[in-house]
């Protein structure tokens, strides 16, 4: 319980020291709010305007100040208003939320089976042809760049065999490329990983104890060994479902994919602060939730790792 609290402890100092070093840098870059506010609207206000405005979003008082105040607005789901659109930022997260989790889960799926998958090839194959296919393979698919994989899916499925198409993103297809191209790379990754894993597992004496009485590799690592190495698994794909949630600007932006990347990336180009504001406070927390999980999870699901450290 104590190991428990301690994490949550981590996590708000963790999530505390993110929003504050969040709205400094961005009360740092240049640019006024409420003049990027009227740029927006085409609208040249005057002196009397513009400070009126700057007055009424708070920028005439100390940093502090205007610190605690979007803190509490966090803490009361109220990230302000987008300086482009005017629509409350949270009303936008929300409904972005939800096809950035959509695309990312679909790419963790993928990236779980064909992972695991591979690696268990990769050690019942060692030393063949067929393990250094999957070598190649992993090797290739961790060096190409997402955006480059993304735009040669494009090129080959939807341009020319017309396989898929990525003009509607609510359509069911359209989640195949994008989620594709996030997952390849880290399938790539995952699998010399878990082949490292199993075949340090297949070196100790329980193992080797089993061979000795003539049971079969696979059944070996299928019912033996895979279900010793969950809770390492578990910490891995908990890693990699964060790194998913956050690597989804370039994909999203390739397959104009209206997500929370997507979204960033408009925020960048066009300075919305409070966007960017509440998209960075949003990824520190599901990455440090998803952190938290997937290690709660590893120490259930192997009671050895708890004892560590």
């Amino acid at each position: 319980m104590s190991a428990i609290a301690k994490k949550l402890a981590e996590f708000a100092l963790v999530v505390l020291a993110a929003t504050l070093l969040t709205y400094f840098l961005t009360w740092l870059s240049p640019g006024d709010p409420a003049q990027i506010y009227f740029e927006a609207r085409g609208v040249s206000p005057s002196e009397e305007a513009l400070r009126s405005m700057q007055i009424s979003m708070g920028l005439d008082r100390p940093f502090i100040v205007q610190y605690f105040d979007w803190l509490s607005g966090i803490l009361q789901l109220d990230a302000g208003t987008s300086l482009k659109t005017g629509e409350p930022v949270f009303d936008m997260v929300s409904h972005r939320m939800g096809m950035t989790f959509k695309l990312a889960a679909c790419a963790i799926l993928i990236m779980v089976f064909f992972a695991t998958l591979f690696g268990v090839f990769g050690s019942l194959l060692r030393e063949s042809r067929g393990e250094l296919f999957l070598r190649i393979f992993a090797f290739a698919a961790i060096s190409i760049p997402d955006f480059w994989l993304g735009l040669m899916l494009i090129v080959a499925f939807v341009v020319n065999l017309n396989w898929f198409k990525i003009t509607d993103p609510y359509a069911a297809s359209s989640i195949v490329l994008p989620a594709l191209t996030l997952a390849l790379p880290l399938i790539g990754r995952y699998t010399r990983q878990i082949q490292a894993m199993i075949e340090e597992e297949m070196s100790k004496p329980y193992v080797v104890g089993a061979r000795a009485r003539g049971t079969k590799e696979s059944v070996i690592i299928l019912r033996h060994v895979l279900p010793s190495i969950l809770g390492g698994l578990s910490t891995l794909f908990g890693l990699s479902c964060a790194l998913l949630l956050g690597g989804t600007v370039v994909v999203e932006s390739i397959f104009s994919w209206p997500g929370l990347g997507r979204m960033a990336l408009e925020a960048i180009s066009f300075r919305d602060y409070p966007v960017l504001q509440a998209y960075v406070v949003i990824m520190v927390v599901i990455y440090m939730s998803v952190s938290l999980l997937s290690d709660m999870a590893a120490s259930l699901l192997d009671p050895r790792l708890s004892t560590k450290g």
